[in-house]
């Protein structure tokens, strides 16, 4: 099993979840995050710091969502690794606000 980053990432980029990762599974594009399915562990330390809740464990994803699997896995291929936290986007606060947060 693995994490999956979903929607909630886009505009906002909150890295508090790269910096709880233990095994730097993390990638990023100038939108959004993802997770490396082959390097994270499931040990679940992401998904309580992530403030817009875009981290799902992969058995949680509804059908609408499980196409974030194959976005994740593939996003990891083309985009760097990082391994602390970043600024989050100037869109985030009004991102995190939309979604109730």
């Amino acid at each position: 099993m693995t994490h999956v980053v979903i929607e909630n990432c886009r505009d906002c980029r909150f890295t508090d979840c790269v910096a709880s990762c233990p095994v730097s599974c993390f990638h990023v594009d100038e939108l959004r995050a993802y997770i490396d399915p082959q390097t994270c562990i499931d040990c679940g330390a992401c998904i309580p710091a992530c403030p817009v809740h875009a981290i799902v464990e992969e058995f949680d994803l509804s059908d609408e969502q499980r196409h974030w699997l194959d976005v994740n896995a593939e996003a990891a291929r083309r985009y760097p690794a990082i391994r602390g936290k970043l600024p989050a986007l100037p869109t985030a606060a009004a991102k995190r606000a939309s979604l109730g947060y």
